[in-house]
């Protein structure tokens, strides 16, 4: 007679497991798209660092000011900015979910009028860069570009 339960029960437990994903998943929100306007300066002798600041705009009315920190090492040489950067994120839920650390890999190459174009990534969110500015830069590097809120 147990037997007869336990087909039964196991076929509830599915169906009842099933019908709590789509609700997880539904509180969660829908994605909205948002962009950053940033500016940085960068200098690099086999370490690279990066400072700048930026805003950060979503789709949904919210603003945020925004810190930018990125390091990294590589075989890299140079100095220079970014004046009118763009970044815009994918898979963002809440303005909050801009914030983090990035993983970064970047190739660049320029002298005098340089710029870049990278993808990053934090979990499901990734960031395309794009910008254009002055300086020389040259070399490989591996980092985390990190984004917080500006006090």
């Amino acid at each position: 007679m147990k037997k007869v339960y336990l087909p039964i029960f196991s076929v509830l437990a599915v169906v009842l497991a099933g019908s709590l994903v789509p609700l997880h998943a539904s509180t969660r929100g829908a994605t909205i798209e948002c962009k950053m306007h940033f500016k940085t300066t960068s200098w690099s002798a086999i370490y690279k660092r990066v400072v700048g600041t930026g805003i950060v705009t979503c789709a949904n009315g919210t603003s945020m000011h925004v810190k930018i920190f990125a390091q990294g090492v590589g075989l890299t040489a140079g100095r220079s900015r970014i004046d009118h950067g763009v970044g815009t994120f994918t898979d963002v839920h809440s303005i909050d979910d801009v914030l983090g650390s990035y993983a970064q890999g970047e190739a660049n190459a320029g002298m005098v009028k340089s710029g870049s174009v990278q993808v990053l990534t934090k979990g499901t969110v990734s960031l395309v860069l794009s910008g254009s500015g002055q300086g020389i830069d040259l070399g490989v590097s591996v980092g985390k570009f990190t984004i917080s809120k500006s006090a």
